[in-house]
Order: structure tokens, then C-alpha cells, then sequence
């Protein structure tokens, strides 16, 4: 940028691939998983001001798994050994993250780790999260039962979810 050359965030023109907000599938979180995600949600927004990890694998209001070099799939299955059955899946942005070189990506093999291990929910920040294959994911989200929510970054609540059903 020194050099006069304008470096945009990696955001920049990729609006069709970006997560959307609200449910992007048909089942909607119950109460115990918005707990969940709450709390994953605000973990990861203190875990990212030390730079680590974007995803973290929830049970109960315990973090059962914090994304390390292992990356998201290997979070999940992680997560999985531990929490079983029923586990949700975090994932957003750290704070000030520099979006012109990082932003979380999900796609059909994150949904593919999920039924492995039987968890029940994917929420990703909507408008920073790249969604890979999207028509593919969702429809193996849907057939596995699998809710995913797009989460505004400044909203983070059940009412703030449309329930129109898929938003995409």
C-alpha cells in the first residue's frame, strides 16, 4: 500500500460464494444448540483476539475442540471423539483479522466431517465465510439433518435468524 498499490479484503467481489444470513437450511437450531453456538460464538471472539483458531467444536456449553493446525475437518473429528452425538460446529472470524488474506471457507467436506461424528449444527459468519460447492453442502446438510445458520457479525441471536426457512 506504500507503493501506491491498493490491496482490497479478500471479500471483494465474492458476494455470490459468501455465506448468507439466517437459516440456510430447512431444521432450525433448538434452544440447547443456540446455548451452544452462543457460547462458541463469544469463545472464539476471545480466542481470536490471541490469534488462535477460527472453529470450535461445542457440547454442552463446553468447548470440546479448538481448531489448531489441524485445521476445521480435523477440529471436527476431534471434537467428535469427544463430544459425540449432538455436538455444533463454530466458526467465524478472529477480531480485526485481516480479511484480504484469511477468511474461513466451508464447503462438503466440512458437512462430510460432520455426519461422521453426528453433529447437529454448522454456524458460520455470514458475509465472511466462503462457502465452497454451496448447493452440494447444503443438500447433504439437509439429508444429514444437519442446521446451518449464517450469523450476522454485529447479531448473534435466535430472533435475529430468519425462519423463512432456506436463505442461502
Amino acid at each position: 500500500e506504500r507503493e501506491g498499490i491498493q490491496i482490497r479484503d479478500s471479500t471483494f467481489g465474492l458476494e455470490g460464494i459468501l455465506a448468507g444470513e439466517g437459516n440456510l437450511t430447512y431444521r432450525k437450531p433448538t434452544t440447547k444448540e443456540w446455548e451452544d453456538i452462543q457460547f462458541g460464538w463469544d469463545t472464539l471472539a476471545t480466542l481470536g483476539t490471541l490469534d488462535i483458531g477460527q472453529c470450535v467444536v461445542v457440547k454442552n456449553r463446553v468447548i470440546v475442540a479448538v481448531e489448531a493446525v489441524e485445521g476445521t475437518d480435523g477440529t471436527i473429528t476431534r471434537g467428535g471423539t469427544l463430544g459425540g452425538k449432538g455436538t455444533v460446529v463454530v466458526k467465524r472470524t478472529k477480531p480485526h483479522q485481516d480479511l484480504r488474506f484469511d477468511l474461513p471457507a466451508v464447503g462438503p467436506q466440512t458437512i462430510q466431517s460432520m455426519v461422521a461424528i453426528k453433529a447437529s449444527v454448522l454456524a458460520i459468519e455470514a458475509g465472511r465465510t466462503v462457502v465452497l460447492d454451496r448447493e452440494e453442502m447444503f443438500a447433504n446438510a439437509q439429508s444429514a439433518g444437519i442446521a446451518i445458520i449464517g450469523i450476522a457479525p454485529t447479531d448473534l441471536s435466535p430472533q435475529a435468524v430468519s425462519s423463512n426457512g432456506p436463505l442461502r
